[in-house]
């Protein structure tokens, strides 16, 4: 046993210094995990309850809202549209204008829910949304770990008032969620640029 030690010892160093390589090491390449995306369809969102349209792809589900913080919502136009296959859901509320300190209010309110992602945010971009007759608000993209990168508001600032805001189903990893990200952000296009109120 002992007259094999040298070569046992001489094979260890040099399997030790082939592993050394030129003692640079690379990262990881970033994976990402493997998402299906579902085949898209628009689908027009009428609901009786709710004096608006628009489109939406039909790979989302719609669900109105029975709870609040342990409340009734304070408007039956108050629901979600959800993608259990994407682990992503639109939190969606109207509210009826009924003056113009409401209307002021429910403006700050939207920008005061937008700026509480600001602490973990890497910057926020806001744009003017000029959508059809009557239609108009702001969208707010908020980019790194956040709970909602997007959210907007659509109202016609005398009556109608509506808000939005899309939210992973998990823990937010901007890296993982990016595609999906992506992905949706088409839809919510979509669906603002054919928002409507109705007659």
């Amino acid at each position: 046993m002992t007259k094999y030690l040298p070569v046992f010892v001489l094979m260890m160093i040099m399997g030790l210094m082939a592993c050394g390589g030129d003692g640079q090491m690379m990262p990881k390449q970033r994976l990402f995990p493997y998402v299906e995306y579902p085949v898209k369809k628009d689908t027009l969102f009428e609901h009786v309850i709710c004096p608006f349209t628009f489109n939406y792809p039909n790979y989302l589900s719609y669900r109105q809202d029975s709870f609040y913080f342990g409340e009734k919502p304070l408007n039956d136009c108050w629901f979600d549209l959800n993608s259990q296959q994407l682990g992503a859901s639109i939190h969606c509320s109207y509210y009826p204008i009924t003056s113009r300190a409401r209307f002021d209010e429910l403006v700050d309110d939207a920008f005061t829910i937008t700026g509480k992602h600001n602490i973990k945010a890497n910057a926020r971009r806001e744009s003017i949304i000029e959508g059809r007759a009557g239609v108009g608000g702001i969208l707010f993209e908020v980019s790194g770990p956040v709970a909602s990168p997007v959210q907007f508001f659509l109202t016609d600032s005398t009556h109608h008032f509506f808000r939005a805001s899309l939210y992973f189903n998990a823990t937010v990893n901007p890296d993982s969620t990016a595609p999906v990200l992506d992905f949706m952000r088409k839809d919510i296009e979509t669906m603002l640029k054919t928002f409507a109120w109705k007659k």
